[in-house]
């Protein structure tokens, strides 16, 4: 074959079928999926209302907080995404399906971990201090 047999001239995309709209609409019934079927997503979803509201009241360290809450639930729906494709293509046990789930998983354990030693650093010594 010639190389212009794999130009993109010769290439037939099919159009995108949905709207923006669509794709918000996709958007949000992943969300909706996680609440309703991802314990540990609600579980997250409760502590970062409570860290939140912690930091609102104390007025320091919003920001700071909801970058951390962001990364931890963004994290959770990617670990969702990926155990959900794993599942997708074996029914049976297989080591490299364990590893994506797991590793999936362990950075969520990571993000959460770091999102508590950085909750506790921004929000312990204020919380400390407003309690005396």
């Amino acid at each position: 074959m010639s190389s212009e047999d794999y130009s993109f001239k010769r290439l037939h995309f099919k159009k995108h079928p949905h709207t923006q709209l669509d794709a918000f609409r996709f958007a949000y019934e992943g969300i909706v999926y996680c609440i309703r079927t991802q314990r540990n997503f609600r579980i997250e979803l409760v502590l970062a209302a409570v860290a939140l509201g912690v930091s609102i009241w104390l007025r320091t360290g919003v920001a700071t907080i909801v970058a951390c809450i962001v990364s931890v639930l963004v994290l959770e729906m990617i670990n969702t995404a990926i155990e959900a494709t794993v599942d997708l293509f074996t029914d049976e046990y297989h080591p490299l399906a364990r590893i994506a789930k797991d590793v999936a998983a362990g950075a969520v354990l990571v993000a959460s971990l770091g999102a508590a030693l950085i909750g506790a650093i921004t929000l312990l010594p204020p919380l400390l201090e407003k309690l005396k």
